[in-house]
C-alpha cells in the first residue's frame, strides 16, 4: 500500500496515474490468484466491447433527444449479461447445482468441479454489469480508453469486498478528480477508523462466533446460542463496514470520492430501515437494476409482492452457493412483504424502543440462518434459540466462554451506535453558539445513504466559530481525535503483524 501510493503519486499525469491505478490492482490480485486475474482481465475487455457497441448504436440514433435502445442495442446488452452472468454462475454455482441435480436424479449426471472461487467476483460482475445497463440506458457514455475501465472495474481498493460502485459515480472522477493533501488525509482517517473495525472489533468477536457457530444447538444451549450470535452481529458488521470504510478512504486516498456503504444499521427500527442502512450499494443495485425494471410498486399488488420476492430470491443467492442462502433470501423476502402490507403501520403506534428490540431480534435471526452451515445445523441452532436444549446444552457455562466477551460486547454495542458523530455534532453547536434539537442530529449528521461518506471525521469549519477560546477547544479536540487514530492505526498494525486470528468471511461470496 504505501509504496502503491507513493508511486502513484510520481506518475506524470492523469492517464498515466490511472494505468497505474490498473495494473496495480491486477499485480494485487494476481498477487492471491495468478491465474484468475486472466478471468479479470476477460471481464474488463469483454465489457468494454459490449458498452462500445452500445455507445455506437447510440451514436446512430436519429432522436438523440430521446434515448430508445435500437434491437440491436437490446442484443448486445443480452449478450453481455449472458457472458457476465454465465461466468459469475459457472465459477459459483457450478458445483451447488452438479451436488443438487445429482442427489435429486440419484446418478452423477454432472460432474462436481470444486472450483475455488474468483475472490470478489460477485463484487466486480455486478460493478461491470451496472455499467453496461447504464451506457444501454444512455445515462453514461461508453468508455474510450479500456484501460481506464479496467481501472474502474479492478481498482484494487474496493475489488475484493465492495462497496459495489457505480460508474456514473466516478465517471467525471476518472478524468478530473484532483489529489489534494486535505482529501488525502481524510482518506487516511477513515482507512484507518475501517482497519480498526475490522481487526480490533471484528476479528476479536469473531473468536466466540467461530468457535460456538460451528457447533450443534445441543451442545450451546441458550447462552451458548445467543452468546455466538451476538458475537457474529457483532463480526459481520464490523467486518463488512470496516472493509467499506478502508475501501473508500483509500478512493479518497487516489482522489476518488465514492458513496457510503454503511449508515448505522443496527439503530433500525425495522427490517425494512436496516436494508436502507446496511451494504447500501448493494441495495440499490438490486433496487435500480431489478426491482424497478420490474415494475416496483407502480403495478397491481399481487406483481408488486412477487417483485419483492424476486429481488429478495436473488440477493439470497447472490450471497453464496447453498441453501442456508436461499433460505436467509426468502426469509428477508418474507418478513418485508409483512412489514410493508401491515407490520409498519403497527410497529409505529409503539414506542421507540420496542421497535428496536423488533429490529433487533428480526435481524439477529437473519444472521443466524446466513451464519449457518447447512439446513440440519440451523434446525438445531434454532431449537436451541428458543431453549429446547436448556441454558447450556451439553456444555457447562465456562467453557462456552461467553461470559468473558460481555466487555467486548458493550464496546462493540456502543462502537455501532452513532456515539461519536453525535458528540460531534454537540460539541459543534456549542462552538457555534446555536442550540439544536434531537431531530437536527439524525437530519445533519446521519444523513442519506445518497450522501457521501467521506466527511471528515476530525475536521471543523473555524469559519463559523467566532469565539476564539471555543475555536480552540475544537482545534485541541481535533488534535487528540487524530492521535487516536493514529494509536489505532498502530494497534491495528501490530495485530495483523503478530498474526493474530484474522477470518475472510467472503470467500462464500
Amino acid at each position: 500500500m504505501p509504496v502503491c501510493i507513493a508511486l502513484y503519486y510520481l506518475m506524470p499525469g492523469r492517464a498515466a496515474k490511472n494505468i497505474f491505478l490498473f495494473l496495480a490492482s491486477l499485480v494485487f490480485y494476481a498477487w492471491g490468484e495468478p491465474v484468475y486475474v486472466v478471468l479479470m482481465i476477460v471481464s474488463v475487455f469483454a465489457n468494454y466491447m459490449f458498452a462500445t457497441l452500445l455507445g455506437r448504436e447510440a451514436d446512430h440514433t436519429s432522436d438523440r433527444a430521446v434515448h430508445k435502445p435500437t434491437k440491436k442495442a437490446r442484443l448486445y446488452l443480452i449478450l453481455d449479461l449472458v457472458f457476465n452472468l454465465g461466468v459469475l454462475g459457472f465459477f459459483k454455482y457450478e458445483g451447488f447445482l452438479a451436488q443438487n441435480l445429482n442427489a435429486l436424479l440419484g446418478t452423477e449426471l454432472i460432474p462436481d468441479l470444486a472450483l475455488p472461487l474468483p475472490v470478489g467476483i460477485s463484487f466486480y460482475t455486478l460493478q461491470a454489469v451496472s455499467y453496461v445497463i447504464d451506457v444501454y440506458r444512455g445515462e453514461v457514455e461508453a468508455q474510450r480508453n479500456p484501460l481506464f475501465l479496467g481501472m474502474y472495474i479492478a481498482c484494487f481498493p474496493q475489488l475484493v469486498a465492495g462497496p459495489i460502485v457505480r460508474y456514473s459515480t466516478i465517471q467525471e472522477q476518472i478524468v478530473n478528480r484532483k489529489e489534494t493533501m486535505a482529501g488525502f488525509c481524510d482518506g487516511l482517517r477513515l482507512f484507518s477508523v475501517g482497519l480498526a473495525k475490522k481487526v480490533l472489533l471484528a476479528n476479536v468477536v469473531a473468536i466466540l462466533a467461530t468457535e460456538l457457530l460451528s457447533m450443534q444447538g445441543s451442545e450451546l444451549g441458550l447462552i451458548g446460542v445467543w452468546g455466538g450470535l451476538l458475537a457474529y452481529t457483532f463480526q459481520i458488521y464490523f467486518d463488512f463496514a470496516g472493509y467499506s470504510d478502508m475501501a473508500i478512504g483509500l478512493g479518497r486516498m487516489f482522489g476518488f470520492t465514492y458513496l457510503r456503504n454503511f449508515n448505522y444499521p443496527y439503530i433500525s427500527r425495522s427490517a425494512t430501515e436496516f436494508w436502507r442502512r446496511w451494504h447500501i450499494s448493494l441495495g440499490s443495485f438490486f433496487r435500480d437494476y431489478v426491482y424497478i425494471p420490474l415494475g416496483g410498486n407502480r403495478v397491481s399488488t399481487p406483481r408488486w409482492l412477487l417483485n419483492i420476492a424476486i429481488v429478495w430470491l436473488l440477493t439470497g443467492i447472490w450471497h453464496g452457493a447453498a441453501w442456508t442462502f436461499v433460505l436467509w433470501g426468502a426469509y428477508y423476502g418474507l418478513l418485508l412483504i409483512a412489514e410493508k402490507t401491515l407490520l409498519l403501520k403497527l410497529l409505529k403506534r409503539l414506542p421507540a424502543f420496542v421497535q428496536h428490540i423488533y429490529a433487533l431480534l428480526t435481524i439477529m435471526v437473519g444472521w443466524l440462518i446466513f451464519a449457518s452451515i447447512d439446513i440440519g445445523q440451523l434446525g438445531t441452532l434454532f431449537a436451541a434459540l428458543v431453549g429446547a436444549y436448556g441454558l447450556t446444552g451439553t456444555s457447562s457455562f465456562a467453557a462456552l466462554g461467553v461470559w468473558q466477551y460481555l466487555p467486548v460486547f458493550a464496546l462493540c454495542a456502543c462502537a455501532s451506535m452513532p456515539v461519536i458523530p453525535w458528540i460531534r455534532f454537540k460539541l459543534v453547536a456549542w462552538a457555534e453558539h446555536r442550540e439544536v434539537k434531537g431531530g437536527d442530529f439524525i437530519e445533519h449528521d446521519l444523513p442519506a445513504p445518497k450522501m457521501l461518506s467521506t466527511e471528515r471525521l476530525c475536521i471543523f469549519d473555524m469559519s463559523k466559530v467566532s469565539d476564539v477560546k471555543r475555536r480552540r477547544v475544537l482545534e485541541v479536540v481535533a488534535l487528540l481525535a487524530d492521535i487516536c487514530l493514529i494509536v489505532l492505526f498502530m494497534c491495528a498494525t501490530i495485530s495483523v503483524i503478530s498474526g493474530s486470528f484474522n477470518p475472510f468471511i467472503y470467500f462464500r461470496f
